[in-house]
């Protein structure tokens, strides 16, 4: 039942685990997962509490009496201030306050008299699952460990719901596999002793968007100062990317004020009018210490390249997997210099910046202001008045707005104008999803018609959204790169850097005359003003073109024989004629990632990976 614990080791920056109530029949169960290579730590009984993979660089535990306290990932605690936590707690709901106080990203674990509580973090980058098995409640940080414990087989319909592009909230957060319930981000799930009876209670909330840009600004530069030092204290070699944009050459700046020694790598972009590897040489000039790498522009791989071989063990469709060999490409070579750790700058553009969307309640609150900032919006992006005019007139509740999506599904996707004013990018379906796919997506999406957004600003619903739609790719991307040699962090995505980004004033966070004040003035006095001047982002528009011709043959030979057709979801002849045509414009917008994640994710399912370590059988205290 534990195949995937067997088939695949773990190294630093891979942790996952399931975790028990301290009860008889939930310790039966446990043992059902220990298998050599599997670690355990046990509750004060010496029945299993946490039972999985991790690197010991990825856990601090502390016992205190009948009390547990389990911290697994990045976080800049030790034993001693979670056993003098643990000895204070007299209740599980004590520790949203700890949660909330804690930088960095983990997973916070508890046990107290019997019973547990789980969470991850308000992010979504580190996420609880769970199920009943063997009558027993068991939770998880992988939705696939349970698939596995229970045997079934992925449900048809969340495969029709994944060919949606996008998918859209609540959808999003279902798995894959009946039987497994996902715990939202913000809640927390809570296991009574009797092993059965579960409760999933909110630990998080965005903050109120109150702060001024001068009040903001200082404490998002410590907040991410903070989430960066938690992976540079402990010295030795990280490396980071440099990409001449303002995010990347950030943390770049703030982990080269660490103990660390910074190894900074930059991807030039093919496209010539690519201005990035001259930013990127003006903020190394800046750090003469780091050792800048400039890799060769036509040696990074394309999108859509290794699309056959891809053996992840993931839980999940992932449109990462298009860009997976670009992201793990120069890993090898980061290894072989010494990085233990790889820093991105992913993130940054998701709270850094933030929705035209608030403007939807800004109009209604600050007439005067709003107008005058949306003209420059028009202006800036070029939206049509017309456009404009609909959208903000659009007043339809959040769950009307998606019920009514489930019949457009195969419209034409909308101006840009519309889901940026709006409640964001309306699901729509491919002439090759088939009409049995379509009906299942309806489903699901009739099923959800009485969803509440994340927030009822739809600005702070499109942020969250957007926060947690980035998270699940990096979810991904990360287990990939620690499976490579060298497990990836994005400072950017710890909750406490979301929460100082997401206290500022969305009028001044977002605005059609400065790009991203916020951050500017966050890192103002760290990064030079030269590189805080810059006010482009590159786009890799034709690394996605020249890959969609040069891997064609890939992308045929994955309709060849389809999964997704072998289901009835697709239709295959159709998929493979577009192979033939990869400059047809109906490929234009990435429409194929959602079909082409789906047909890859459902391979893996049937291959077995290459151990990347092997662990020891350890019981911990």
């Amino acid at each position: 039942m534990t195949e995937l614990y067997e088939s695949v080791g773990t190294g630093p920056g891979d942790a996952h685990f399931t975790v028990f109530t301290d009860h008889e029949d939930a310790a039966a169960v446990a043992r059902s997962f220990s298998r050599p290579g599997v670690r355990t730590v046990t509750h004060d009984s010496g029945r299993p509490w946490i039972v999985g993979h991790w690197h010991d660089d990825e856990i601090v535990t502390a016992h205190a009496g009948h009390t547990g306290l389990a911290v697994i990932g990045c976080c800049p605690t030790d034993a001693a201030e979670l056993e003098r936590r643990a000895g204070r707690l007299r209740d599980l709901a004590e520790l949203d306050a700890l949660a909330l106080s804690l930088p960095g990203s983990f997973h916070l674990l508890a046990a107290l008299d019997g019973q547990i509580r789980v969470q991850g973090t308000a992010s979504g980058l580190r996420l609880v699952f769970h199920a009943p098995v063997d009558g027993v409640r068991v939770a998880a940080s992988r939705a696939d460990v349970l698939a596995a414990a229970l045997g079934g087989e992925p449900e048809e319909e969340q495969l029709a719901v994944r060919l949606l592009w996008p998918v859209p909230h609540p959808l999003a957060e279902a798995p894959m596999w009946r039987g497994i319930t996902a715990v939202s981000p913000q809640d927390a799930l809570t296991v009574a002793a009797d092993g059965r009876t579960v409760r999933h209670s909110r630990w998080w909330t965005p903050p109120d968007p109150v702060r001024t840009l001068a009040e903001g600004a200082p404490l998002v530069r410590e907040a991410l100062a903070t989430a960066v030092d938690a992976r540079t204290r402990q010295g030795g070699v990280v490396s980071s990317d440099l990409s001449g944009g303002l995010d990347s050459t950030s943390i770049c700046f703030l982990a080269d004020r660490s103990p660390a020694h910074v190894v900074a790598s930059t991807w030039p972009g093919r496209d010539p009018a690519d201005t990035d590897l001259y930013w990127a040489r003006q903020a190394a000039r800046s750090m003469p210490d780091i050792d800048h790498v400039v890799w060769d522009a036509d040696a990074s791989p394309l999108v859509y390249n290794d699309l056959l071989t891809i053996d992840d063990l993931l839980d999940e469709p992932t449109i990462g997997v298009m860009d997976r060999s670009r992201v793990l490409h120069h890993v090898p070579a980061m290894a072989e210099r010494g990085s233990r750790l790889h820093l991105t700058g992913i993130g940054g553009d998701h709270v850094a910046w933030c929705s035209e969307a608030y403007y939807h309640r800004l109009l209604r609150t600050r007439p005067l202001f709003a107008s005058r900032q949306l003209r420059g919006f028009k202006a800036l992006w070029q939206w049509p008045l017309g456009g404009m005019a609909r959208a903000l007139a659009d007043s339809r509740p959040y769950g009307k707005w998606l019920a009514d999506s489930g019949g457009r599904l195969r419209d034409p996707l909308p101006a840009t104008v519309s889901t940026s004013l709006g409640w964001g990018m309306p699901p729509r379906l491919f002439d090759w999803v088939t009409p049995d796919a379509e009906r299942a997506a309806q489903r699901a999406l009739r099923a959800a018609a009485d969803a509440v957004p994340l927030h009822p600003d739809r600005g702070l619903h499109a942020d969250l959204d957007q926060v947690r739609s980035c998270t699940r790719i990096i979810r991904q991307w990360d287990r990939m790169a620690a499976r490579a040699g060298v497990p990836m962090a994005s400072p950017f995505l710890d909750d406490r850097v979301i929460e100082a980004c997401l206290a500022v004033r969305p009028s001044e966070r977002v605005t059609p005359w400065r790009y991203k004040p916020l951050l500017t003035a966050a890192m103002s006095g760290i990064v030079p003003d030269a590189c805080l001047r810059r006010t482009t982002k590159a786009a890799a528009s034709m690394d996605a073109s020249n890959g969609l011709r040069e891997h064609r043959a890939d992308l045929l030979a994955l309709w060849e024989d389809s999964r997704l057709e072998q289901l009835g979801l697709v239709d295959g002849n159709a998929l493979r004629r577009l192979a033939q045509r990869p400059g047809t414009p109906e490929l234009r917008d990435a429409i194929l990632y959602s079909t082409i994640a789906t047909e890859v994710w459902l391979r893996g399912l049937n291959r077995k990976p290459e151990p990347n370590a092997q662990a020891s059988y350890q019981t911990e205290p």
